[in-house]
């Protein structure tokens, strides 16, 4: 298992679940005694992730410490040191020097063993003789680390907690152990005589595989994989990681990463690792044949399958351009390639393109000759004869430039904010359902508040039907100033409403930890696999580098945004420019402005994955 230690496995009876620690030897127990023994805690933390964040714990620690798996994920394991669930300082009896061996042990990557002054969720005292130990993926860099705790009476007298609080905390308590062990633990009867064990592995590996670890999302799956040797086993499944992949990304993301070139060579299980961890995450240049001509800016791209699309941009002295060309990355020697279609709408710029139906290219809205549009335009790439065919779609939203838009389901066309006339900034949002292209129909999704009005923003999908809209130049009274707030809307409610996930003065505002990108318009925005999304360059004041990405993942319960830093050098011009995501793994950025010229000639490549062609 490529997230966790590759050591060999350790002999043992068929019947025996042992442990594997980073020295390769099992642990003198079965998996059913350590995983649901009441006085033995177990736990794993990521230790790819700052803070070393619990993604594991078992029946036993819950039971000992009375603290619910729900209240444990995700954090610290320090909190033990605190007493009860509203402290905020660890307790003057925990022993500093210890805490500080363990804070030395991990930095260095080293196994540490030792006792330590722990607390129960109702405060009363425990000894934790603890042994923490690293565990190493392919590339000798600790992924996890496992914590093994035998936990016991401390003889310390205390007094109690507050009453209420204690009283409160022993009744969940008692009521969660009687909750466990009445539904958790069976007699093991002919399969270990004498002992008890954990009802789970009662299971067939096939149940298990399908019915519960393909439930899992990727992280998970990596962590179950050091618990023991038959999940180890169970985890190296190429059938099990792709139903993981397709059970947490979705089954269309599943099939375009299928038509990757090389994916089956690379393999689920490592492709999810990548995608998750981004580790592999390179920027490059890409060097490409043909030509856009001639010149221009303020154009529209997006991905079909495999291949690049442009349509449409402002040309000297503002000319509207109305051509389309395609660049196939799946050929030898890709190059643009200007594509002959029939009847193409008129020109334009500040207008969307987008995918739907696997092949079928929309264009809408943008400024042309005339002024502003809110036509609709649909091309199919794979025809014999490409045309491009004009939609009328009734209640259309008013005509405007500079808006966003995304897709949802494969088939239908968001569209958020804009400019319309006057210089006037929108903020409405519509919905167009393209599965049957004769006469769909324009639906404005009612909300009681919208984000401030704005243009030059971004929208995203994750989640299924979820967006998230970030940044743009927003409305601000009679002003305008660049943005960095984030809204989410789950479009799967029967009801909508814009959520505000960050920003200042907006209901339901927050500001999350991490880095947060410098406000911006005229950015792009990537969405990853598991709902996160990368956000990179655009019109950015100050002396901030527009080529810096961040990445933010909205599905957290606390959304925190962080940097990420990937070798290989980015584009030198991160404003103007168009991104795209090819097969799940490449965000293709086209394009760029220098303050003199547009370089639409230098292309790069975000690489999200290792390269198996």
């Amino acid at each position: 298992m490529e997230w966790d230690s590759n050591s060999e496995e350790g002999s043992g009876g068929e019947d025996e679940e042992g442990f594997l620690l980073s020295d390769g030897g099992p642990l003198p127990f079965s998996a059913g005694s350590l995983l649901e023994t009441a006085s033995c805690g177990f736990v794993v933390s990521d230790a790819l992730e700052p803070d070393f964040p619990i993604i594991y714990v078992n029946t036993g620690f819950e039971l000992v410490t009375g603290y619910r798996a729900e209240e444990i994920l995700g954090r610290n394991c320090r909190f033990l040191q605190c007493r009860g669930p509203f402290a905020k300082r660890r307790h003057q009896l925990v022993d500093s020097t210890v805490v500080s061996e363990i804070r030395r042990c991990l930095e260095l990557g080293v196994e540490f063993q030792g006792d330590l002054l722990n607390f129960r969720k109702d405060g009363s005292p425990l000894m934790n003789r603890l042994r923490l130990t690293p565990i190493y993926g392919d590339d000798k860099t600790i992924t996890h680390v496992i914590g093994i705790q035998f936990l016991t009476e401390a003889n310390l007298d205390l007094g109690p907690l507050p009453g209420s609080v204690t009283k409160e905390s022993n009744r969940s308590s008692d009521r969660f152990s009687s909750d466990l062990m009445s539904s958790r633990f069976i007699p093991s009867g002919s399969v270990n005589p004498g002992h008890e064990t954990c009802e789970i592995f009662q299971l067939s590996d096939e149940v298990l595989s399908h019915k519960i670890l393909s439930r899992l999302t990727p992280r998970d799956i990596a962590s179950v994989a050091s618990v023991c040797k038959r999940l180890y086993q169970l985890t190296k499944s190429e059938d099990l990681w792709r139903l993981v992949c397709q059970n947490a990304w979705g089954s269309e993301t599943t099939s375009v990463l299928e038509a990757v070139p090389g994916a089956k060579r690379l393999g689920w299980g490592r492709l999810a690792r990548e995608l998750t961890t981004l580790e592999a995450a390179a920027w490059r240049k890409l060097t490409v044949g043909g030509a856009v001509e001639p010149s221009r800016c303020n154009f529209s791209a997006c991905a079909v399958g495999n291949r690049v699309v442009l349509f449409g941009g402002e040309g000297v002295n503002m000319q509207p351009m109305n051509d389309t060309f395609v660049l196939d990355l799946n050929a030898t020697n890709p190059e643009w390639q200007h594509v002959k279609v029939s009847s193409p709408p008129p020109g334009r710029w500040g207008h969307t393109l987008s995918c739907v139906n696997d092949s079928l290219l929309v264009v809408f809205g943008g400024c042309g000759r005339q002024g502003l549009l809110n036509d609709v335009f649909v091309l199919d790439l794979d025809a014999q004869h490409p045309t491009w065919r004009e939609i009328s779609g009734l209640a259309p939203p008013l005509p405007r430039s500079w808006h966003s838009s995304c897709t949802l389901d494969g088939t239908k066309l968001v569209v958020s904010g804009g400019c319309a006339d006057a210089g006037v900034l929108l903020s409405d949002t519509f919905l167009l359902d393209l599965a049957t292209i004769e006469k769909p129909v324009w639906r404005e999704i009612q909300v009681a508040w919208t984000p401030p009005s704005r243009l030059g923003h971004s929208l995203s999908v994750y989640g299924g039907r979820k967006i998230l809209m970030f940044g743009g130049l927003a409305k601000s009274g009679p002003l305008r100033f660049r943005s960095s707030d984030v809204f989410t809307m789950d479009l799967s409610e029967e009801e909508p409403c814009w959520r505000c996930v960050t920003g200042s003065g907006m209901p339901g505002s927050g500001n999350p930890a991490g880095t947060a990108p410098p406000p911006r318009l005229d950015h792009v925005a990537v969405s990853l696999p598991g709902g996160r999304i990368l956000i990179f360059g655009g019109s950015v004041a100050g002396l901030h580098s527009a080529s810096q990405l961040y990445i933010l993942d909205p599905t957290d319960e606390k959304p925190t945004w962080r940097v990420l830093n990937v070798p290989g050098r980015p584009p030198r011009f991160a404003w103007g420019h168009s991104t795209c995501v090819v097969g799940g793994t490449r965000a293709i950025v086209l394009g760029g402005q220098t303050g003199e010229e547009w370089m639409l000639s230098e292309l790069h490549e975000l690489s999200l994955a290792s390269s198996v062609v």
